[in-house]
């Protein structure tokens, strides 16, 4: 069995794998930081970020495993930021 959670745990590490547009901004929000100072971060100008955040582009690689783990970091720590509007998981038919 820890085989399969080790496997399951990969799939949810996929540094390709971005939240929606509407999470990542609620992260961002609920760490208190704007747009400017992660771009900094980045080394990429706060349009290329907003781009990033409305999903209307995607970085490349070497950004992009660097911000899926900054989401998932903002997501630890800011669970409730992290939520979807969609019903929860139990409750769907799967």
């Amino acid at each position: 069995m820890s085989e399969l959670l080790n496997a399951v745990d990969a799939l949810l590490a996929r540094p390709d794998h971005l939240p929606s547009p509407e999470v990542r901004a609620r992260l961002r929000k609920a760490d208190g930081l704007t747009q400017e100072e992660v771009a900094e971060v980045f080394g990429v100008t706060r349009v290329a970020f907003n781009r990033w955040e409305v999903g209307a582009a995607k970085p490349r690689r070497r950004h992009l495993e660097a911000y899926a783990h900054l989401l998932r970091g903002w997501a630890t720590k800011h669970p409730e930021a992290a939520m979807t509007t969609q019903e929860p998981l139990e409750d769907a038919n799967v």
